[in-house]
């Protein structure tokens, strides 16, 4: 298994305008790729295959009085970047025959200069030094933070700068899997219900909302009338829209660091979990609070993290059916009923009594309670198969 390693670094002002320079080349690089395929294609040509075109946007290039500044920045910079221009049509074609699964995909478009820029490089165009420094092919070392060593040697590493002008480097390490000590499965599995109001309700307990983005709102919204009341490109512009990011960064720091504290708690203290299937990309561009407050919760992260977590950590993971009436069923063994609250006009019932039987359930719970139950009957189907 390949995980990513991040660790904030800082260049020196002597460094920083070679990082833009290399920034700035990289996306060049992708878009004169990009328009030497879109050409070809439009005047019949056969597809230009990564070798012809890695010797025409980079090689022949760099012998031009137009890009005779591409051999200022490392070549693997470059190289990687076509890479991911291979990448990117690799992906379209598969998905166009029907090989690759997963949501309609486009073909490569060009790139624009946004806040977030990022470069990567190989093992040939790095090293790790001995006192920890960070060396990169034509820039130079750099310090880095390290909050913790490495388990294996990197493959790769790609520097980013954010919106924020924050700089990191992201490391590529494969790692084996570790299998924690098994736990009593009855005793610890839990289904696990995802909300609004509640972030998470799993087996005995219950994981508040932090609302990340609903406790910064009030000043995000300053920020950004200061920016709208400035002049565009200005010196106060470009100072008002780095407040703007160092904002968003802040919340989505929080909001990454609790979704991996969480994920790693419930790791460790169930033997499966059992997980319900939302549509999280639709109930995102819903309008009004609601769509604002599924994006506030990042749902679709923590399933994700959680799966990868579960894969690696040896356990149980079970996604369960969106359309399985998780709140409306009662989980009274004895009823069954499919008797609780409808339809989105019923969001704000928390508690109902059951009309077969008249057990009460906290709504939260109940749905909890029924996942689990779901969720060792998909798990059962799925071993004896």
């Amino acid at each position: 298994m390949k995980l990513r390693y991040n660790f904030r670094v800082y260049p020196r002002a002597c460094q920083l305008p070679l990082l833009a320079k290399s920034f700035g080349c990289a996306r060049v690089v992708y878009n004169d790729g990009l328009r030497a395929r879109n050409d070809a294609y439009r005047r019949g040509d056969p597809f230009i295959t990564d070798n012809q075109l890695q010797k025409i946007v980079t090689t022949q290039a760099k012998r031009t009085a137009e890009r005779a500044w591409l051999a200022e920045v490392s070549a693997v910079v470059l190289v990687q970047s076509l890479a991911d221009l291979h990448a990117g049509y690799r992906n379209f074609f598969a998905w166009r025959k029907g090989a690759r699964k997963g949501p309609k995909m486009n073909p490569p478009r060009l790139k624009k200069k946004s806040g977030r820029q990022s470069i990567r490089f190989t093992r040939n165009g790095f090293q790790l030094r001995d006192g920890g420094a960070l060396y990169l092919a034509k820039i130079g070392e750099v310090r880095v933070r390290w909050s913790r060593s490495l388990p294996a040697e990197p493959s790769s590493v790609t520097i980013i700068k954010d919106a924020a002008g924050r700089y990191f480097a992201s490391f590529v390490v494969e790692v084996s899997d570790e299998p924690m000590r098994e736990l009593d499965l009855e005793e610890t599995d839990t289904g696990i219900d995802l909300g609004l109001a509640t972030y998470a309700v799993l087996r005995g307990r219950k994981v508040t909302s932090p609302k990340f983005f609903r406790r910064q709102e009030k000043k995000l919204r300053r920020a950004q009338r200061h920016v709208s009341r400035c002049e565009k490109g200005s010196k106060n512009w470009r100072k008002a829209k780095l407040a703007v990011a160092r904002i968003h960064a802040r919340i989505a720091d929080k909001r990454r660091n609790f979704i991996e504290q969480e994920t790693t708690r419930i790791v460790r203290e169930s033997q499966a979990v059992y997980l319900e299937d939302l549509n999280v990309k639709v109930m995102g561009t819903r309008r009004g609070r609601m769509g604002k407050s599924v994006n506030d919760q990042s749902l679709a992260m923590f399933a994700r993290t959680l799966e990868v977590k579960c894969g690696r950590y040896g356990r149980g993971f079970v996604k369960v059916s969106r359309w399985f009436p998780s709140t409306q069923l009662c989980s009274n063994l004895t009823c069954g009923a499919l008797s609780g609250p409808r339809g989105r006009e019923q969001l704000h019932m928390r508690f109902w009594t059951c009309a077969a039987c008249g057990a009460a359930h906290d709504r939260d719970r109940n749905a909890e309670i029924n996942l689990r139950r779901e969720g060792r009957r998909l798990a059962a189907g799925l071993a004896e198969s």
